[in-house]
């Protein structure tokens, strides 16, 4: 993203070089805003003004430092190295201004909500028990179950704090940490296993032409990895029951309403159990790697700060 300066050089590039102090504390305000948020209408968002006026004032703190500090992107901006260095030296002192002048901002932080958004199977069976401990501790949490790409697009315009995302998100507009490995597993009720047994080692798919399919969405995106994967062909059926919500499918599953594909920690205790079967054990199953996704920079909120880090270990034991 490249700003025309009417008074300087042909370039576009003209003024004070990096690291020259910058009168209006308002223009590194804003510049922090839209470096933490990734989009200058989160940032706006954040600081209560409107989107030109971010626009103006990054505008203007790129003529006195001379260089630029966002990219374009067709959703939000990307820092540049630049903005990397400039915001590493401004961020404490700014925060720390804040905290000083403001009407108790330190303890507002501290009880701010944190908004952690992913799939709600791994949220209800992974991740609460996690951070149920810390709700005594004065922690807030707003937790909003969803699909990865919208909750992608929800995290840069400023709406969560987190989301555990099902893959590694594109750009630099966001900050991705690997979280933990899901492995898929092809599973049915022993009443269907039972009619397998011999058939799907020799036929491979084909001994499965006549099961229904569960899954959670109509275009079968697990089954079609595993197909992929394992078997080296396409999954081109449609599926006999959708219910979007992996429970439900493993439900459905246990009851007898077919087969379908999981992730292996949903169904532990079923397949300990019994009540499920793997129908197959390969000795290269797929694995899916999810990713713990904030903006760039340091969090505002301490908390956040904290759920992100014990996510981290705890993901280590998933």
């Amino acid at each position: 993203m490249r700003y025309r300066n009417p008074d300087g050089p042909a370039d576009g590039y003209s003024g004070a070089p990096v690291g020259h102090p910058v009168a209006d504390l308002n223009l590194l305000r804003t510049f922090l805003a839209v470096y933490r948020s990734g989009s200058f209408t989160a940032a706006a968002g954040l600081l209560g003004v409107s989107q030109p006026t971010v626009t103006t004032q990054i505008r203007a703190l790129e003529r006195q430092s001379g260089r630029e500090l966002f990219q374009r992107l067709p959703r939000g901006v990307t820092p540049t190295a630049v903005a990397h260095d400039l915001a590493a030296r401004v961020a404490a002192p700014l925060d720390a201004l804040a905290a000083a002048t403001g009407p108790d901002s330190g303890a507002a932080e501290r009880t701010a909500p944190v908004h952690l958004a992913g799939p709600a199977e791994l949220m209800c069976l992974r991740v609460l028990p996690v951070l149920a401990p810390l709700t005594a501790e004065g922690l807030r949490l707003r937790v909003t179950p969803g699909l990865t790409d919208p909750l992608l697009e929800e995290l840069r315009a400023g709406h969560h704090d987190l989301v555990i995302a099902t893959y590694r998100p594109r750009g630099r507009a966001l900050t991705a940490m690997p979280l933990m490995d899901e492995e898929f597993v092809l599973v049915a009720a022993p009443l269907w296993a039972d009619r397998l047994a011999d058939r799907l080692p020799a036929d491979g798919p084909d001994a499965l032409r006549d099961v229904p399919l569960v899954t959670y969405a109509e275009d079968v995106p697990i089954a079609r990895r595993y197909w992929r994967h394992v078997f080296g062909t396409r999954l081109s059926r449609p599926a006999a029951l959708t219910v979007p919500d992996l429970r439900g499918v493993l439900a459905a599953v246990v009851a007898g309403a077919g087969f379908t594909v999981l992730p292996r920690y949903l169904c532990l205790d079923e397949l300990a159990s019994g009540a499920l079967v793997p129908l197959l054990e390969p000795e290269d199953p797929p694995i899916n790697t999810g990713y713990l996704v904030q903006r760039p920079g340091r969090p505002d909120n301490p908390d956040v700060v904290r759920v992100r880090d014990l996510l981290l270990e705890a993901g280590r034991s998933w």
